[in-house]
C-alpha cells in the first residue's frame, strides 16, 4: 500500500507596493529626517514600510553602514510599521464608512495596553513571524534585497515610531515604522519621514491628539508616571505616552496635508 503525500503550498497575498515609496526614497527620507532631528540620543535609525496587507515593501537604515544602528531596531521598525497599518482607517470619503476614519500612531496605544488598560494584551495579539524576521544573510539587512521584503512579518509595538501612510484621498496605503533611538525621538523622526515621502494626507481624519493639524501626534499627558502604586499610567486623554530623554516639542512637527 502506497500513500501519496501531497504538500500544501502556501498562497501569499500579492504585495501592493506600487503606490508606496521605494527603498531609495525611504533611505533618503530617513537620512534627511535623522539629520534634522536633534531630540533623543542622536542615533542612527532603521525604517520599514509595509503595504495595506502587511507585506514588507522596503527596509532601510540611516548612516554609512548597518553597523551604525542598534541591530534589534530592524525588527522593531517592522513591528511598528505593521502596527500602524493594522490599527488605522481611511476617511469617510475614501471608504464610505459612517465615520471620518481614525488615525492612531503607535505612541497613541501606549497607555491603553498597560496592565489595567482597556487594550491590555494587544501587544501579544499579532506576533512577529520569526522565520521572516530573522531569515537571510545579515549583509542584506536594510538593502533593497532585505529578506523581509515581499513577506508578512507581523508584530505589534506600542511605543513611538509607527505611523500609517495616508495617500491622496486620505486612504491608508500601509504603515511606516522607525526605530533606533528613544521612543519619543523615533516618533519625531517617523513623522518627518512620512512628511518627506508625501504620505501624510490626513487633514480632516479623526485623531486623538487634539491637534487637527497633527491628528495622530504623540501625546504627553501621563499623570504621576513615577507612582509605583499605580496599576497603569494615568493618561488624561487615555492615549498618552511618557516623555523620554531630551524630549522635543511635538507641536513643532510639520502639519499634515489635505
Amino acid at each position: 500500500l502506497f500513500v501519496l503525500s501531497v504538500g500544501i503550498i502556501p498562497v501569499y497575498a500579492q504585495a501592493t507596493c506600487g503606490d508606496l515609496p521605494t527603498h531609495a526614497q525611504l533611505q533618503a527620507a530617513l537620512n534627511s529626517a535623522v539629520s534634522s532631528e536633534a531630540s533623543g540620543l542622536n542615533l542612527q535609525m532603521w525604517a520599514t514600510i509595509v503595504d495595506r496587507s502587511g507585506i514588507v515593501c522596503a527596509v532601510a537604515f540611516s548612516g554609512t553602514n548597518r553597523a551604525a544602528q542598534w541591530p534589534g531596531s530592524r525588527v522593531i521598525s517592522a513591528q511598528k510599521a505593521n502596527t500602524a497599518n493594522s490599527f488605522n482607517l481611511d476617511s469617510t470619503a475614501a471608504s464610505g464608512a459612517a465615520t471620518n476614519g481614525l488615525a492612531l500612531s503607535t505612541a497613541n496605544l501606549y497607555t491603553a495596553v498597560q496592565p489595567g488598560g482597556s487594550l491590555f494584551g494587544l501587544q501579544e495579539s499579532n506576533p512577529v513571524n520569526p522565520a521572516v524576521a530573522y531569515a537571510g544573510a545579515a549583509a542584506s539587512f536594510g538593502t533593497v534585497n532585505d529578506p523581509m521584503v515581499t513577506q508578512r512579518v507581523g508584530g505589534v509595538n506600542v511605543f513611538g515610531g509607527g505611523l500609517a501612510l495616508y495617500g491622496s484621498g486620505k486612504v491608508v496605503q500601509g504603515g511606516l515604522g522607525v526605530s533606533g533611538d528613544t521612543s519619543c525621538a523615533d516618533h519625531m523622526i517617523a513623522w518627518r519621514v512620512r512628511n518627506l515621502l508625501d504620505k501624510d494626507h490626513l487633514l480632516g481624519v479623526t485623531g486623538v491628539s487634539g491637534d487637527a493639524n497633527r491628528p495622530d501626534n504623540i501625546v504627553y499627558d501621563i499623570e504621576n508616571p513615577g507612582n509605583a502604586r499605580a496599576i497603569a499610567p494615568a493618561s488624561a486623554g487615555g492615549f498618552g505616552h511618557p516623555t523620554c530623554l531630551n524630549t522635543a516639542d511635538p507641536s513643532t512637527l510639520p502639519a499634515v496635508k489635505n
